[in-house]
Order: C-alpha cells, then sequence, then structure tokens
C-alpha cells in the first residue's frame, strides 16, 4: 500500500491567478468608466467598482467567462509557477488545486477548458483538479486561500489554512503568506510538522 502524502490543496484566483487585475479591465468595459476609475483595493463582491446585487456580480462574471475568456487570458500571480513546480518536483507533496469557477449557471464546459488550457500554458503542476463551494469536503493537509468565506468555512471544519493575503481579506487573523516566497516557507513547515506528527504517531 502506498505511503500517504502530504496534499496541499491550492485556490486559484487570487491565490494563483491574479483575478482581480485580469478582471478589473472587464468590469470598466462593463460599466463604461475608465480603468483608473477602478481601485485596486477592493473587497469581496467589489462594492468598490460599483458592482450592485449579487447577481450583477454574476452577469459581469458571465459575461468574463463566455466573452472574454478570463480564465484563459489571466496572468499568475509573481512566483506561483515555479514555486509550485518546486514543491512538486520534491516528490513527498502532491498539489490539489481546489476551485469554486463553477458558480454561474451556463458556463462550465468553457470555465473548465480555460481551466486546464492555462494551468498546462503556464505549466502549473497538479495531480487532482476539483470544482467545488464547500472545500473543506475536499480532503488536504493544508490548504492556501484568500477568500474571507472560505478561510472561516475552513477554520470551522478544524482545516490549516494560510491566507494568501489581498485586499479582500487583510481583516483575517493569520497566518498570512504575502508572496509566493512566503507560501513556500510555510508550506515546507507544515510538512515537517505533519511528517513529524506521522512518525510520532507510528511509535507509539
Amino acid at each position: 500500500m502506498a505511503e500517504p502524502k502530504f496534499v496541499l490543496g491550492v485556490d486559484l484566483d487570487g491565490v494563483v491567478a491574479d483575478f482581480y487585475a485580469a478582471l478589473r479591465p472587464i468590469a470598466a468595459e462593463w460599466r463604461g468608466v475608465r480603468v483608473e476609475d477602478l481601485t485596486t483595493a477592493v473587497t469581496y463582491g467589489l462594492p468598490e467598482w460599483g458592482i450592485g446585487s449579487g447577481e450583477e456580480y454574476l452577469d459581469l462574471h458571465r459575461f468574463a467567462v463566455t466573452q472574454r475568456d478570463i480564465f484563459r487570458s489571466v496572468k499568475p500571480l509573481p512566483g506561483a509557477a515555479p514555486v509550485l513546480r518546486r514543491l512538486d518536483s520534491r516528490g513527498d507533496i502532491r498539489i490539489r488545486i481546489i476551485t469554486h469557477r463553477l458558480f454561474t449557471k451556463y458556463t462550465h464546459q468553457i470555465a473548465v477548458q480555460q481551466t486546464t488550457e492555462w494551468l498546462d500554458n503556464y505549466g502549473i503542476p497538479y495531480w487532482d483538479l476539483c470544482f467545488m463551494k464547500e472545500k473543506d469536503k475536499v480532503g488536504a493537509s493544508v490548504y492556501i486561500e484568500d477568500s474571507p468565506d472560505n478561510i472561516d468555512a475552513l477554520r470551522r471544519a478544524d482545516k490549516k489554512v494560510i491566507i494568501f493575503s489581498n485586499s479582500t481579506n487583510l481583516h483575517v487573523a493569520g497566518p498570512r503568506a504575502t508572496s509566493w516566497d512566503n507560501v513556500e516557507k510555510l508550506v515546507v513547515e507544515e510538512l515537517q510538522a505533519w511528517k513529524d506528527r506521522k512518525n510520532k504517531a507510528s511509535d507509539l
């Protein structure tokens, strides 16, 4: 029987993909304003951009995915791809992408296609790709997440979470990574702690 591996659960938008930077010009086009008029210091739901109800956000999101190919055109955050490649190359970490990109009706096929093409295009390694809203239902040894709601839900389920810092989650207590170099350091520390716990349990 194969030895269990340390599973790293990785969110995409706001963690690996620079989602808000990609959405900003699309939102400016959607609202008919200059992109410079839209702040980069956003909170969840984008009220700072004049996005009103939840339904309006869904309409903007659907437009971004189906008409502007956002999941194909978004750029990776600095360091994300090389750090994930380094972690994957260790051989003792299983990278599991866990993303909630399938929350807009009738866009699932194009969202999945754009996502897999994007991951391959930027050489981002993973062994599992999970499209899930309730991320605590997908097993991982530690999660990297930016959404305040998801962070709270994972912690309520007694899961270990590294917050990837951005303007949407500054009010949430750490542990927190402000860069992918920070992520790498924290993940390696969590990996060692996981190994120590496993070795201790095997000695009992």
